[in-house]
């Protein structure tokens, strides 16, 4: 049950990879090990207030996993169509020119690094603290129908899997650049230096490829994960969505490979509908707020 409920989350975590180690740049190369430590400790913390809280709710008032499954799944949608729109409304030199501030700032010895960290660690843990209580809630929706003491094992599997695989992660992502760099400048002749001083270049290259590729596929992922959710919640859409897959399958040569195909494909649509939806919602919500 407890690979079940990973699996089901796994979605939310390339989202998860990529924006605690986006998070983390501007952090000097020596201190960066140290602050993901701090950040884990604070995702864990989180953990130690949402897994009894959600624990609570399905032993007390079961009927209301389904409608935080269902909150959580249109905010995975929304953050996903937030994402999309601070991409294509901000251009690359607004992007340029906040990395150059980071790099200025590294570099002033008048700005207080540590204060720096600690707002960086403080808007990890808070940026975790939601994505924790999405890998939760689709976890205990996975065991609801389950003895509660399975829920307890399952929840708190989870809970300690995710942090330790995603900051174990993060920790290899943001010192990735060093490594590469230590073993592009390997000095010596012979094959096995030069195939080093190779792999270094090429770590060096790959590295902010990687991020972008955990950036996106956690994007995907979050359109296809919380479409899945909303279409579950609406049995007309969930089965004709079903229905789709299975006519897709029929065709000839080709069938296999679309009926594993269309479902997600078809979910994570209804997830960007969905964001969109919600997104429209929460601006029209903020421009009468500052009418009033």
């Amino acid at each position: 049950m407890t690979s079940v409920a990973a699996q089901k989350t796994a979605g939310v975590l390339g989202d998860d990879l990529a924006l605690n180690a986006q998070q983390l740049m501007g952090i000097s190369a020596e201190r960066e090990l140290p602050v993901v430590w701090a950040v884990a400790k604070g995702s864990s913390k989180n953990k130690l207030i949402l897994v009894p809280a959600a624990l609570t709710i399905s032993y007390f008032l079961p009927v209301a996993v389904q409608p935080l499954l269902m909150i959580g799944g249109l905010y995975l949608c929304y953050e996903g169509v937030e994402k999309l729109a601070h991409k294509f409304l901000h251009t690359k030199h607004e992007d340029e020119t906040h990395h150059e501030k980071l790099v200025e700032a590294i570099a002033d010895p008048a700005v207080d690094m540590v204060a720096m960290e600690k707002e960086k660690i403080a808007g990890a843990v808070r940026t975790d603290f939601v994505l924790s209580a999405e890998i939760i809630t689709l976890a205990l929706a996975t065991v609801a129908e389950k003895p509660f003491a399975l829920q307890v094992a399952v929840l708190f599997l989870v809970a300690i899997l995710m942090t330790v695989g995603v900051y174990g992660f993060v920790a290899v992502i943001v010192k990735l650049d060093d490594v590469g760099l230590y073993m592009s400048l390997k000095a010596g002749k012979g094959r096995w230096r030069s195939i080093q001083r190779g792999t270094g270049r090429v770590i060096l290259a790959s590295a902010p490829y990687l991020l972008r590729t955990l950036s996106v596929g956690g994007t995907i992922a979050m359109f296809i994960v919380g479409g899945g959710i909303v279409t579950h919640g609406f049995h007309l859409l969930h089965d004709s969505i079903h229905s789709i897959s299975e006519h897709a399958g029929q065709i000839p040569l080709i069938g296999g490979v679309l009926y594993y195909l269309t479902g997600p494909i078809l979910d994570g649509l209804v997830g960007i509908v969905a964001g969109i939806l919600v997104l429209s919602t929460v601006l029209g919500i903020g421009r009468l707020v500052r009418k009033t």
